[in-house]
Parts: structure tokens; sequence; C-alpha cells
């Protein structure tokens, strides 16, 4: 089931929410710490035909609650008489509220600091407290910090168990919730009604992640990122699943400690990986193999297991190779001319092995000449000092580093590099554009989208892990909205 939380502070106000709230859901909780004056309970109770799950919670509990102990303690003494579903009681004054009616007992636990790790013992509190459902909430940054709360959810119980992660990995535990049997799963009805930060919306579960189609049976994709680019990439890879009738959903994930990590795919039996562009972490010591240009350039964004063992490929410069092709009309655009690489990252490095691996004449500039010719070294190509850049005729300009801003202030590349007829490719940016993109315009020269290589990445990505293209439709359906 999906729970939408809805947060009123008006009583006037509240019925619309409720309605609304119940258009999309299987059960709603109603907040009552968000109200300045006390609401009726039992009339907005009435308004609905869906379950209502009752909450109030304190401000250490997560919630916004300004009276007193006592007074909140009345408030939901008040609210179960009006015989909600469920009423949610945090641990520590559940037994000051005794069961009444056929209203069953939410017996919370939260922990806002750190992830608890004797989670047992708290389950047993729960449970002596007359829980009908036990429900943890803490902070999942990470996956290390969400996993405690995922093995509590997978475990038989002897009363179920839902959860909030909040952080950029609640998302995970949601779906991972929703495949072992959660009770429910919680959402906001919409961006800037949510309970907590990060909290997903119904529109998301559904329409991204598609929680629907998410059962006992599925297997998980593993998608590494977070962010816009992250998004689009399982609601296209989803798509796909679903045209080709295969019971694999995607799962975002956000590795801590990566001495870890592998542990954790294997419990969640995930065998493959992708990497969104935009995800800054460095995932190189997953892998046990890896090819050339994952070594050169430092950075994996498909990885695949089998036996034991992963491996780790790059596809960036393929995608910008086949979009290259796609702008210039030049099926060997890569191999012609001189290319200069401004960068000193690893990013930097794979850009010049690759290109001069095409064959052209490749060049490596940076801010720093030291470390742009240890790259060019590397790489085993010429550099070009940095103050002599500018006099560098050259017919590809490759954007290498991350944080290199555009503007004539030092340690910025001055856009007056970039001159008409140039071909300019930007690797430090996933599906957006950049004030690079806006000079290459201005200046008349050719600009590799983003978006373009983006797309082509992400067929590729799923070409090594599945043998086959992106369906055609997949992008349709999964750019429906």
């Amino acid at each position: 089931m999906i729970c939408i939380t809805v947060t009123p502070t008006s009583r006037t106000l509240a019925p619309a929410d409720l309605l609304n709230a119940s258009r999309r859901c299987d059960l709603i909780e109603l907040c009552l710490d968000h109200f300045i004056a006390e609401p009726n309970v039992g009339e907005l109770i009435k308004m609905v035909d869906k379950p209502i799950l009752v909450s109030c919670r304190s401000e250490k509990e997560g919630g916004s609650w300004k009276g007193t102990e006592q007074q909140r303690i009345q408030l939901l003494r008040e609210a179960i008489v009006s015989g909600p579903a469920y009423i949610e009681l945090d641990l520590e004054i559940a037994n000051s509220i005794p069961r009444f009616g056929n209203t069953k007992r939410v017996i919370s636990f939260t922990s806002l600091n750190r992830p608890l790790s004797k989670i047992d013992e708290v389950f047993e509190q729960c449970w002596k407290a007359k829980a009908d459902v036990v429900k943890f909430t803490w902070l999942t940054e990470d996956m290390d910090a969400a996993w405690p709360l995922l093995a509590a959810v997978t475990q038989q119980r002897e009363v179920p168990i839902v959860g909030i992660g909040v952080g950029r990995s609640g998302l995970t535990f949601s779906l991972l919730g929703r495949k072992y049997g959660s009770p429910w799963i919680y959402a906001a009805l919409e961006r800037g009604m949510e309970a907590y930060p990060k909290q997903p919306t119904v529109w998301e579960l559904k329409e991204d992640y598609r929680w629907d189609e998410i059962g006992p049976k599925t297997r998980f994709l593993g998608v590494v990122g977070s962010g816009n680019s992250e998004n689009v990439a399982c609601r296209v890879l989803n798509a796909a699943f679903q045209l080709m009738e295969k019971p694999i959903r995607c799962l975002p994930l956000l590795p801590g400690d990566l001495s870890k990590f592998p542990k954790m795919l294997e419990k969640m039996k995930i065998n493959g990986l992708i990497v969104d562009p935009a995800y800054s972490g460095d995932l190189l010591q997953l892998a046990a193999v890896k090819d050339d240009m994952a070594i050169a350039s430092e950075r994996l964004d498909v990885l695949m297991e089998a036996n034991g063992t992963w491996k780790g490929v790059c596809t960036t410069f393929e995608a910008v190779d086949l979009a290259g092709q796609g702008l210039t009309g030049q099926p060997e655009w890569a191999s012609r001319g001189s290319v200069t690489v401004i960068g000193h990252s690893p990013m930097a490095r794979g850009a010049a092995s690759f290109f001069m691996s095409k064959g052209a004449a490749v060049s490596v500039a940076g801010v720093s000449d030291n470390r742009a010719a240890a790259i060019a070294r590397e790489a085993g190509v010429r550099q070009i000092p940095w103050s002599a850049v500018h006099d560098a005729r050259t017919d590809t300009l490759v954007i290498a580093d991350f944080g290199l801003e555009c503007g004539v202030a030092k340690g910025q590349m001055n856009p007056s590099l970039i001159r008409e007829r140039m071909t300019v490719v930007d690797l430090t940016v996933g599906m957006q554009g950049s004030a690079f993109a806006e000079e290459a315009q201005v200046r008349g020269a050719r600009y590799i989208d983003p978006m373009s290589v983006f797309a082509i990445q992400l067929n590729l990505q799923f070409r090594q892990l599945t043998g086959r293209d992106l369906p055609a439709e997949a992008w349709a359906k999964g750019l429906a909205e």
C-alpha cells in the first residue's frame, strides 16, 4: 500500500488535503502536529473513504508539535476515540495510551542523529507495548545507514515493520520494503508537501520507480547516483523492462563504505549496476576486471557480476564519439585534426587516451601546468602551457574537469578558447547544458549536447547488461511525463 502523509495547518483546508490524497493512495497519514488550532479528528475521518492513520509527533521525533507533552498525549487520546484505522504512538508514550476499539497501534521509534544498532531490543519493547505495526524512522544518507533498517524489514517478525528512511537513500529503503512485504510505504502527495526532506512523491514512486509492479519475485538493477538524470534513467529502463516483460526494476543506490558494498549487493541479489553520469564517487575498486577506458579515466559506468567477480566498463567516450558523429555528420570526426583537452583529472587523461587511440593529434592543458604535464605524460600526448593555450589552434576542445568554471578570473577557463567551427565536448555536465554551451552557440562552434550523450550512453549501458538495444518505445513511454 501507499500511505500519503498530509500535514495541514488549517482546519478549513484540511478536508481538501485529505480528499486530494485519497485519490492517489490506500492509506492516509493525518499529522495533527502541524495544525495551528486543534482539529475535530472525528469529522475529518468521515470526509474520505480511505483508512486514516493519525499521528502527532514531537519535534525530537521529526514532527512540528509546539505544545506540551501532556497536551500531545491528550490530543492522541481524544483522536483514538474517533476511531481511526491506525494511531501512531512513539515508544515513550505508548503505554500511557491504552488500546481502544478497533484502532490498530503503530508503535514508532525515531533516531534522527544516528542509525540504531540494537534493533531487536527496540522491536521487543514495541511488541510489549501492544504494537500491531512497528515503525522505525532514521537517517539514511547512504546504504551504510540504511542497511540496518533494511535488515529489520526483511526478517520475519511477530508483527510487521514499516519504516521511513530520512535522506538520500530513503527511496531505496521504500522500494526494498515493497519487495519484502512491508505493509505500506510512505509518500508525499506532491513536491512542497513532504513530511520530511527528500520524501518521495507518489508520482515518483509510480512513474519513475513503478512501485506497484514490485513484488517478492522482482529483481533489481542498481542505479548509482541521485538527481534528475538518475530519475530519467530509471524511468526509461523500467519502461524497457516492462515492455520486455522482465521482472526487473531499477533501484537507486548511494554506496557508503565500498568495502561493505559488494556484500550488500549480494544480499539484495543485485548483479548489475549502472552509474549515473553525475555521480562523483570512485567505484573503481569494486571491479576486478576493467576495460581500457575505465583504467585510463578511472571511471566506471557499468558493473556486471559473474561468478563472484565484478567487471567494470566505461561507455562515456563511445557515447561522445557516437554523439559527435550525429552532430558533425562525419563518422571519423574524432580522428581528424587536433584535439585540446582542458583539465588535469583522471577524466582528462581518459579523454586524451581516447582521442589519441582514434588517431587525433592530442594536447593537454590545465590551470596547473605541473598537473597537466603529469596527465600528458601518462596519456602519452603533449602538453600546452596554460599561458600559451589561447594561441593553440584546435579543431576539438574537450572540457574534462568537474568544477571548472567559465570566466576570465584566475582558475577559470576563458571562453575565448572557443572559436568558430570548433567542436566542443563538455564532460563536466550530466544532462543539462552549461555556460560553455552558451559560449559555443554565440561563437559559432558545434557543442555536443549532453542530453544526446546521455541517451546514447544509457543505450550502451543497457546493451552491456542485456545484449540488446533499448526499445524505442521505452524512451517515449519513459519520458511521457
